[in-house]
């Protein structure tokens, strides 16, 4: 007895396009410090990151008489470090887009007394 079988095909081939992988963000790392040396200010008023995860790390020197913390607000975002005593570290980690953000100390009125700065997103 003889079976008929049905003629082989070819694979189907078919395309997809490959989804697009979304934009990969950069990571920065920052560091500033307190200073107390002439009035509330921090060591740098300007800080530039790439867009993405952004870490800010404020040393406050052991030679400082106050408590301070780093903090970065704008853009819809507003975020405070931890507040350290004189030879403690505050760090503050956001995920960032590309614009312009103030950094600052937010304890009592340092902000008001100077302790600020321009934190540029690109």
């Amino acid at each position: 007895m003889v079976v008929a079988t049905a003629p082989a095909r070819p694979p189907r081939l078919t395309t997809t396009k490959a989804a697009a992988a979304p934009a990969a963000g950069g990571s920065s790392s920052l560091t500033l410090a307190a200073d107390e040396s002439n009035g509330l200010s921090f060591t740098k008023k300007t800080l530039s990151a790439k867009a993405g995860t952004v870490t800010i790390t404020m040393d406050n020197p052991s030679g400082d008489s106050q408590p301070h913390a780093i903090a970065v607000e704008g853009n819809g975002v507003d975020k405070d470090g931890q507040i350290v005593q004189p030879g403690g570290t505050s760090k503050v980690s956001l995920d960032l887009k590309p614009g312009k953000y103030t950094f600052y100390c937010p304890v009592g009125s340092h902000r008001q007394a100077g302790m600020e700065g321009t934190l540029t997103v690109r």
